[in-house]
């Protein structure tokens, strides 16, 4: 297994219009020995640009991407054992799966060792892959031909496994089966590896570490939990967590927050009098009861979420309009009014010029 680093990457391409775009920023990031990591981000974020540059696809404009502290460049192509399942698959549509999966062996003349391999892979997946094996790609369905893509980079014994939203276009209820099939394979074969995606469920599922990225920029690393209860800043607040962070305006007095609706909890001392602030404060961080802390809101929309047994209310009051989250079994409706208190724990605190937090 390989340890996959990126010191100071960056890398522009030439817009429509002449100007340079940034697609990487300075991007520093650092895939253990057999972890597998998510880049995590909206379209446009930098992130199959940063997929393509570890693969060694794309020479960076500065930095450099090191594999077990050897320089990518300097390591000859055959030596690197990347590899890469795209959003397609990739496949070449001439091809029967069983070419397509054992072409890198074959050229090594190792042709005999596919069945076992293949064989291998159906064990651990459940999935009768050999059956695949005289199909071309036309005659594939979409997760079809992404488990060939798959089986065709573990034909490789790849040092360094990269996807790139591999799953994009199955649809959700084979998504949910393949990403079970791909995270028993990567127990199997413990790869290093960079998933890349814009869905977080598949982030979570699939990666021990998530990076999210913005503007060719890595705005902050770690597992899903730090980064939903503790984000560094209101992008990573937002982008994380469904439904969103609900976000207060107020202003500080006497070392205290003070919003529309809510107010009177401690924030940092060095805060001035009036300064701005953004709290912050997620969903099923409020609580529907009556109690001295309690303000009446109406309740403008509910929609119910049987698998999460929760109704996601929208709830307003004259100056603030934010979400909630309750048991189904409360059985709120459209209209009714209800007492609301949120949890002063939970509250998040922002610069709203900069979106740093700050407490």
């Amino acid at each position: 297994m390989t340890t996959v680093t990126l010191t100071h990457v960056s890398k522009k391409f030439p817009g429509y219009d002449g100007m340079m775009t940034t697609a990487l920023d300075n991007v520093s990031l650092k895939a253990h020995s057999g972890e597998v990591i998510a880049v995590l981000g909206p379209s446009g974020c930098g992130k199959s640009s940063l997929l393509r540059i570890v693969a060694g696809l794309l020479p960076p404009d500065s930095g450099e991407v090191l594999y077990d502290n050897v320089s990518l460049a300097e390591i000859p192509l055959r030596e690197r054992g990347v590899g890469m399942v795209f959003q397609d698959g990739a496949l070449m549509p001439h091809w029967v799966a069983e070419k397509t999966v054992g072409f890198f062996l074959s050229l090594r003349h190792r042709e005999a060792e596919v069945p076992a391999r293949m064989r291998r892979i159906s064990e651990i997946t459940g999935i009768g892959m050999e059956k695949l094996l005289d199909r071309k790609p036309g005659q594939l369905s979409g997760g079809e031909r992404q488990r060939v893509a798959i089986a065709r980079a573990l034909a490789r014994d790849p040092r360094v496994f990269l996807f790139d939203e591999p799953f994009s276009s199955i649809d959700a209820a084979l998504r949910t089966h393949a990403r079970l099939e791909l995270k028993r394979l990567l127990r199997e074969f413990p790869v290093t590896s960079f998933y890349v995606t814009h869905d977080q469920q598949e982030a979570v599922a699939m990666a021990t570490r998530i990076a999210v990225m913005r503007a060719g920029k890595i705005e902050q690393t770690g597992d899903y939990l730090t980064l939903y209860e503790n984000p560094l800043n209101l992008f990573v607040a937002t982008f994380i967590g469904t439904p969103t962070i609900n976000l207060f305006s107020g202003i500080v007095r006497h070392h205290h927050w003070y919003g529309g609706t809510f107010g009177g909890f401690s924030v940092r001392s060095d805060l001035d009098d009036g300064a701005p602030v953004v709290a912050g404060v997620r969903p099923e961080a409020f609580r529907i009861a009556p109690s001295d802390d309690a303000v009446p809101v109406r309740a403008e929309s509910v929609v119910d979420h049987y698998s999460e047994r929760l109704q996601v209310i929208d709830v307003l009051t004259e100056f603030d309009r934010w979400t909630i989250t309750v048991p189904l079994d409360m059985r709120v409706k459209a209209g009714d009014v209800l007492p609301c208190a949120l949890d002063a724990r939970a509250l998040v605190y922002f610069d709203p010029k900069s979106g740093r937090r700050i407490g």
